[in-house]
């Protein structure tokens, strides 16, 4: 019956996440390749152990107008063009073999453009091993001799591992043996394939300290591929079948199982602790540096035969070689693996050369191979897409979903990042211009990845035996050998013992010569000798048996007490182990405190600034409010100034039409009282000529002159002029208002020519003023305009015209025409103007009137003049003499 048991890798305790002071950054280092040739123009200069700085090429630089500048990136470390395989490897890779023979996780991979160094720095060349060889190499210098036999370890399937007692791992290795369908491993002793020869020298050989003596190890190793998002295992052999053989893509059936077949694609599983693994991935046990590389180099070369079966090239794909560690503890005797599946742990180490990071438009594919490339180039952006939100997530404290499952590259270690191992990463660069756009980019990821904190991986479970059990069995063996070899050489091929000197306390034997036949004392004290040796011995093994109990009971009483005091040393770190659990779960508690703490200031300071956009909006809409408020109350103030100019205006135009009316009624009146006037005196003259031929008609009476003759001065002087020119509505002969006491301005403009006449307008207490000002009107009540003007006649004509002066609502000062006089010379040399017929002297008085209305429309205007104006002296009113109409 097969007895099994099943192991697990190691996980988290608890799915809590650690706190911050328990996360390391992603370790990113450079290395920088020598140029392939001394003429090739540089782009990247080593300037300090952690800085490398780019320099943009010259043809770059012309074409882009100097955009790009000299850009510095660090990292942990760089390595220049002299730096070895071996200094490399001590800083890179050691650690984390080193936490592989711990039980722990790690990850390391390499990034860069096609043809910058990562197959050679993960693999190497014969006397310059890479990463890879050099990392096997430390794990079996470490565990070698703690190595457990072939199938003590057996893979379930399941990402686990079974555990089986020598007497399983016997049978499993008979039937392995057995079976020549199934693929040996292969051996060591066998002939080491030249390609790989001396890739380590002796002198280069580590390992690691602090390995566990009490544990038993066996490592396992696989090889996958991942080409177009498909995982492809490069160590899966098909069995052969001689009675259904294979079919190769033409028909043809394949001659041997060495043939070429195209591998069948994986799948990836997520086991019970939830780790992701490829399910059906061929795992084979090796069991030193030599045999774990032939199984590399294997899967190197069907990668080669299938590049080149389908067409394709291995720098667009990405290659991931796992190395996995078993160990469980001894028992108590220190001669087996302990069958208990808590303490078995599994620890892995993954080395993944990703593919060339290179645009599509600088490969120059076309059809399949631009579909391959795009495929290769979408990994990388997800894993980029992938660092970019962890990065995110731990610095702004968000929680956004990591897309792990775009890609398989990422979805296969995306529990490094959850914490389940350090992760690791070299940077290869090609200094050559050519690859200067692809390096800058290549730069900005690594610079990117190194802000990315990663979970460190727990410590394993301590094991309760006491530790250096394995020495002690084998100091025990060797012990009890070395008393055997001193009793006597082996009996029957059995190993030597300590019988000689056991013998040696022994009576000695007698004689044993028989000289006569008839001897009767020989044999009897030979037997006699042979019996008290036999019974000495008895007795010796009586006591050594008592001895060896004793000693067997006082050992016992040793481990009983050993283990009690290691029992209440694991009872007393148990609840050292709760006590720091809940440290740690206040520490977790503190952390999450902090972290919503800081989300707390974050979005406080978002709300601050918000509030502070909101309270400048306020503001400028505030202060935008005021200025359309203040604007408001002028348009409001004007509008009322307006409605109050308009109401006065109003009033003004009211008051002047009405003086209109009046006036036009008065001048009706006088106009019909004229015609009725006129008609009179047709009919007196009409009747005095009646009466004048009826006294002609009378001879006896003497003639005397009539009396329209001597009516025509009279008639002349009696013909009413349609309109007065100076006083339209007043009566003729009406005295002027100047001779009152009210106070007067009497403007006279400067351009009025002073006339010798006899009659002269004197205003007595006047102000005379050449030009109006509100100084003189504002101490006045009297207003007079003194205008000259050619009359029709030739003549200067003089009107005075006269208003009174108001004071308006504005605060200044305003005149209202109410008079006009009009002072004429006349030359009596002139000829008279006699009035035409009187059937004209309608029109004549008509025009008469218009040109009276006319000159009255012209002077009843008002000057206002406001506070605070300045009417200087060139203000002048002209008078312009009136077109006759023909």
């Amino acid at each position: 019956m097969i007895r099994s048991t099943k192991g697990k890798t190691p996980r988290r305790p608890a799915p809590k996440k650690p706190s911050n002071n328990q996360k390391d950054p992603v370790g990113v280092y450079c290395r920088v390749r020598p140029l392939g040739a001394d003429d090739e123009e540089c782009c990247v200069e080593v300037i300090s152990s952690t800085t490398i700085q780019l320099h943009a090429p010259d043809g770059l630089k012309a074409n882009r107008n100097g955009e790009f500048k000299e850009t510095q990136y660090s990292f942990k470390k760089v390595f220049g063009i002299k730096t070895t395989q071996r200094e490399l490897f001590e800083d890179v890779a050691k650690p984390l073999v080193d936490d592989l023979v711990h039980c722990k996780n790690g990850l390391l991979f390499t990034y860069g453009v096609t043809g910058s160094g990562k197959t050679h720095t993960m693999t190497g060349s014969p006397g310059q091993g890479g990463l890879l060889p050099r990392s096997l190499d430390m794990i079996f210098n470490s565990i070698g001799p703690f190595q457990a036999k072939r199938f003590v370890f057996k893979p379930d399937d399941k990402n686990g591992m079974e555990v089986q007692n020598q007497v399983d791992a016997l049978l499993e290795r008979q039937k392995r043996e057995s079976q020549q369908s199934v693929p040996k491993t292969p051996s060591s002793r066998q002939k080491v394939d030249p390609e790989f020869a001396d890739m380590i020298s002796p002198e280069d050989a580590c390992k690691s300290e602090g390995v566990d003596e009490d544990s038993s190890y066996s490592v396992f190793v696989s090889y996958i591929e991942i080409y177009n998002n498909y995982i492809y295992d490069l160590l899966e052999e098909a069995p052969f079948d001689p009675i259904k053989p294979k079919w190769n893509g033409a028909g043809t059936p394949l001659r041997n199982n060495t043939e070429f077949i195209p591998p069948q694609s994986k799948l990836l599983r997520e086991d019970q602790n939830h780790n992701m693994y490829v399910a059906g991935c061929t795992e084979v046990e090796v069991k030193s540096t030599e045999e774990a590389f032939e199984v590399f180099w294997r899967g190197q070369k069907k990668r080669r035969i299938a590049n080149t079966q389908l067409n394709r090239e291995s720098s667009r794909s990405h290659s991931v070689f796992i190395i996995k560690l078993a160990q469980a503890p001894l028992d108590a005797d220190g001669d087996n693996v302990l069958q208990d599946k808590n303490q078995v742990n599994v620890s892995q180490l993954c080395l993944v050369d990703l593919a060339g990071s290179e645009r599509t438009s600088r490969t120059r594919a076309e059809g399949s191979r631009l579909r391959e490339a795009g495929n290769i180039n979408q990994s990388l952006m997800t894993l980029r897409t992938c660092i970019e939100v962890l990065r995110e997530n731990q610095m702004c404290g968000t929680n956004k979903m990591v897309p792990y499952r775009d890609s398989k590259v990422t979805h296969l270690f995306k529990n490094y990042f959850d914490g389940e191992g350090k992760v690791r990463m070299v940077v290869c660069v090609n200094p050559k211009a050519d690859d200067y756009e692809e390096t800058m980019l290549v730069m900005r990821f690594a610079e990117m990845t190194q802000e990315v904190e990663v979970a460190r991986p727990v410590d394993r479970p301590i094991c309760g035996f006491a530790a250096g059990r394995r020495q002690r069995n084998q100091a025990f063996k060797e012990e009890l050998s070395r008393r055997l070899e001193e009793r006597g050489g082996p009996v029957d091929g059995e190993p030597p013992s300590t019988l000689n000197q056991l013998l040696q306390n022994l009576p000695p034997l007698p004689p044993c010569e028989i000289s006569d036949p008839s001897d009767d004392h020989t044999f009897p004290r030979v037997i006699d000798c042979l019996e008290k040796r036999l019974k000495m011995r008895q007795m010796m093994t009586e006591e050594y048996n008592k001895a060896a109990n004793m000693l067997k009971s006082m050992l016992q009483e040793l481990d009983g007490k050993l283990i009690t005091k290691e029992n209440f040393i694991h009872e007393q770190r148990g609840r050292l182990g709760e006590k720091d659990k809940m440290i740690q779960n206040q520490k977790n508690e503190i952390d999450r405190l902090e972290k919503k703490s800081k989300m707390l200031e974050y979005k406080i300071d978002i709300l601050q600034k918000t509030t502070n956009i909101y309270e400048e909006d306020k503001r400028c809409l505030q202060q935008e409010l005021d200025n359309r408020d203040h604007r408001l109350q002028r348009e409001l103030s004007e509008k009322k100034r307006m409605e109050a100019r308009l109401q006065g205006m109003v009033s003004d135009e009211k008051l002047r039409w009405q003086k209109e009316c009046e006036r036009r009624v008065n001048a009706k009146e006088l106009e019909m009282q004229n015609k009725l006037w006129v008609k009179d005196e047709k009919l007196k003259q009409l009747k005095a000529i009646v009466t004048e031929s009826k006294t002609d008609s009378r001879p006896d009476k003497p003639q005397r002159p009539s009396r329209e003759k001597d009516r025509v001065p009279a008639k002349r002087s009696a013909s009413p002029s349609p309109v007065p020119t100076a006083q339209p509505v007043r009566p003729l002969h009406r005295r002027s208002h100047s001779a009152g006491a009210e106070r007067w301005v009497d403007h006279k403009p400067s351009t009025n020519v002073e006339l010798d006449t006899v009659m002269q307008p004197n205003v007595p207490n006047a102000i005379k003023v050449t030009a109006p000002s509100e100084k003189a009107l504002s101490k006045c009540d009297k207003y007079m305009l003194t205008h000259q003007e050619v009359a029709s006649d030739g003549e200067i004509q003089t009107k005075l015209i006269k208003g009174e002066v108001f004071k308006t609502r504005g605060g200044g000062q305003a005149v209202q025409f109410t008079d006009i006089e009009t002072l004429k010379q006349e030359n009596p040399v002139a000829p008279s103007r006699k009035r035409r017929s009187s059937e004209t002297e309608p029109n004549q008085d008509q025009n008469k009137d218009g040109d009276w209305t006319d000159v009255e429309t012209r002077c009843s205007v008002a000057v206002e003049m406001r506070a605070g104006s300045n009417l200087g002296p060139g203000y002048q009113h002209h008078g312009y003499p009136k077109r006759r109409k023909p």
